[in-house]
């Protein structure tokens, strides 16, 4: 079986097979002498990071911005996505003229260790037997995808970034790269996230990874070398999560108990109501541009993510000695990370006296409001990110 063919659909756009074999982005490619150490006491090699950069690195490469992206996000942050055909998913934050103004900085993101997106992760090509790895793949961490980031800023020849920026698990990201590389980055911007995973938070991913892993086309996660694809599953889990993302009151007003293009209820189990239409869409769509193992291993490093536990169990330890200037941001309707828990990363910071601002914004499009239109975030965003600038000594755009 050729794996790793390239694959275009009718609409002339890449499949998720081709973007994880022959992505649409740069590459950092790291040999087999240069394994990447992993938390379970495993290593990656070779591994390869895919990513994408907007805007230019200045002389003194001191404009860097890493954007660290979501549990199903990726590196198309700011231009057309490769297989969905969409914009960038952060597109109102990125770009020209936009609070991280890429006429201004130079940004990068990439596209995370076990990601499906051309990084290294369970449906690449495992050089042991030249089949996708499958769960022969480690589990990986947080902490180990920043490693993997570390490696790629270091072969960009960046010794210190400007800023770190991400949402929920982006955000974690963020906390970690504070906590373990905090003389290598200027600003930290950890948006709607927490500093470890509830069991909540955990209870939720577990319904996503069984739903998967009840899919009789999962086998055992061995799917892509069977020529299968555990798409039921996958669809539900996404389904599920979705559910996380946004708000009672954002449903409620989007789609309330309106049926879905029909007069009365069908009396059977088709989707009658617009919101099931709705999920049912989101998780078909989902995965034509995801792989299901990934979503396994995803999740899982979300779920073992504590930076209490690993700095003794007190939180501020994790920032001892920090000089790194934090925007810390939460919305209001945000129930998988509220406020509370973004509160408890301030109190830590403050603890050993880091500069710090924290803005709590009242939004009720729940998790998702870092993804959306939300002005107050773009001028906190904007605004931080200037001042640090100008603290930096980093040179305004240029005005055409």
């Amino acid at each position: 079986m050729n794996i790793a063919q390239h694959q275009i659909d009718l609409n002339g756009r890449a499949s998720s097979t081709s973007e994880t074999h022959q992505p649409s982005s740069l590459l950092a490619h790291f040999p087999a002498e240069e394994p990447l150490q992993l938390a379970c006491g495993k290593s990656i090699a070779p591994f390869i990071t895919a990513y994408q950069t907007y805007g230019e690195l200045n002389a003194e490469r001191s404009n860097a911005i890493l954007i660290c992206h979501a549990l199903t996000g990726d590196q198309h942050v700011a231009n057309v996505h490769p297989i969905t055909g969409k914009p960038g998913w952060w597109e109102l934050m990125v770009g020209p003229g936009r609070p991280i103004d890429t006429n201004r900085y130079f940004v990068i993101c990439p596209n995370i260790i076990g990601g499906c997106m051309g990084s290294t992760g369970p449906a690449s090509i495992n050089p042991a037997t030249n089949e996708p790895y499958g769960l022969d793949f480690p589990i990986v961490t947080i902490a180990d995808m920043v490693d993997a980031q570390v490696r790629l800023i270091d072969q960009l020849g960046i010794d210190e970034l400007f800023a770190v920026v991400g949402g929920s698990m982006g955000g974690m990201q963020v906390l970690d790269w504070a906590s373990r590389h905090g003389e290598r980055i200027y600003c930290a911007v950890p948006i709607a996230c927490a500093a470890w995973h509830t069991s909540q938070n955990i209870a939720f991913h577990e319904v996503g990874r069984q739903a998967v892993m009840a899919d009789p086309e999962w086998c055992e996660g061995n799917y892509l070398a069977e020529g299968r694809v555990p798409r039921r599953g996958l669809a539900v889990a996404r389904m599920a999560a979705h559910i996380t993302y946004l708000s009672e009151e954002a449903l409620q007003q989007k789609f309330g108990r309106n049926l879905q293009n029909r007069a009365d209820r069908s009396f059977s189990f088709n989707a009658d109501f617009q919101i099931e239409s709705y999920l049912r869409y989101q998780g078909s769509t989902f995965v034509d541009r995801f792989d299901a193992n990934s979503y396994l291993y995803i999740t899982r490093a979300m779920d073992y993510f504590d930076l209490a536990a690993d700095n003794d169990d007190i939180l501020a330890n994790a920032f001892r000695g920090t000089k790194t200037r934090f925007c810390v941001v939460s919305f209001t309707s945000d129930w998988l990370y509220p406020t509370r828990e973004s509160r408890e990363i301030v109190q830590a910071l403050n603890a050993v006296a880091a500069n710090v601002s924290f803005v709590e914004i009242e939004s009720n499009n729940g998790h998702d409001s870092f993804l959306l239109d939300e002005p107050e975030l773009f001028a906190t965003v904007g605004g931080f990110l200037n001042a640090g600038a100008r603290k930096r000594g980093i040179a305004p755009a240029k005005v055409s």
